[in-house]
């Protein structure tokens, strides 16, 4: 039987080391950690996210600068915001929440967030540095940081062990096996263009899902405890629910737990870490600046 991962405590527990480095940070500098929230247009699902991040700011003591920006807005109106909060110096990290209206550039918006604010880790820049051997980025993106932070602290052995990672999205896939190989481990990548995943996927000890289907990775293509991290949200019909549906992952939890030996659960695992990662990463940004900022003076 797995150990189960609680992403919710060990999210909780990062919380309260932040709130602690938020006070430092404002005593030794007189700063305190600034986040730009952009939101365009008024889609539920991003307003919720939002929502989660703006009150996360509030628990730990980072400030929250809310920017919301109606659905028709120009993409030469969205990329002065950004410039505008690039040159602001309470701002110390920048997010743009997507997906963004369809006539707006995502790139050419997330290529404009300077390097040194750029919370979510999706600047080229930093990406390449992920990529090359040794050279660190500013900032690492937060689901994939969350994944390798719920890893190291239930006590899994990266370094020498064969992992795969399933999906390759720009988002967790691509960065998340970066990060594995940063830190030593042996690594697959399981795509919808991969014959025979099963037989990859029961090789791992470690296995980060991110593929986005439901229930996709089954008991019997896991090793022994090997340890799983399922990133997937996925929502399946569920009548007995008020909604009418519930959220699951792409590993099917129940028959895999009897097998692995460490899982996260769907919710309660990887998402509250997401949150926990940018706020980790708001601080840092914070310090490197009041650092930076005292060096000059």
């Amino acid at each position: 039987m797995a150990k189960i991962i609680d992403g919710k405590a060990i999210a909780q527990s990062i919380h309260s080391e932040i709130a602690q480095d938020v006070t430092d940070l404002s005593k030794k500098y007189g700063k305190v950690p600034g986040l730009a929230v952009v939101i365009v247009g008024e889609r539920k699902d991003s307003q919720t996210y939002v929502r989660m991040k703006r009150k996360a700011c509030a628990e730990v003591g980072i400030k929250s600068i809310n920017v919301d920006l109606p659905g028709d807005v120009s993409e030469e109106n969205l990329l002065d915001t950004v410039l505008d909060l690039n040159a602001n110096s309470e701002v110390h990290g920048i997010l743009v929440q997507l997906p963004l209206p369809r006539h707006i550039n995502e790139e050419k918006i997330l290529s404009a967030i300077s390097i040194e604010k750029d919370v979510d880790g999706f600047h080229p820049l930093n990406i390449g540095k992920l990529a090359m051997k040794g050279r660190e980025p500013l900032f690492v993106p937060c689901t994939p940081k969350g994944c390798i932070e719920l890893l190291q602290r239930s006590g899994v052995s990266i370094s020498n062990k064969r992992a795969v990672v399933v999906g390759r999205s720009n988002i967790v896939g691509l960065p998340v096996a970066l990060l594995l190989i940063k830190l030593d481990a042996t690594v697959t990548m399981v795509h919808s263009k991969t014959p025979d995943p099963k037989s990859i996927i029961s090789e791992a000890d470690i296995i980060i899902a991110a593929a986005g289907q439901a229930n996709m990775i089954k008991g019997d293509w896991i090793k022994p405890g090997a340890a799983v991290i399922d990133v997937g949200t996925n929502a399946v019909d569920d009548p007995s629910r008020k909604s009418g549906y519930r959220l699951v992952g792409d590993v099917a939890f129940g028959e895999s737990k009897e097998v692995a030996g460490w899982i996260t659960p769907v919710p309660g695992g990887v998402g509250p870490m997401t949150i926990a990662m940018l706020l980790r990463n708001t601080v840092d940004g914070a310090k490197r600046a009041c650092e930076e900022a005292s060096k000059v003076e």
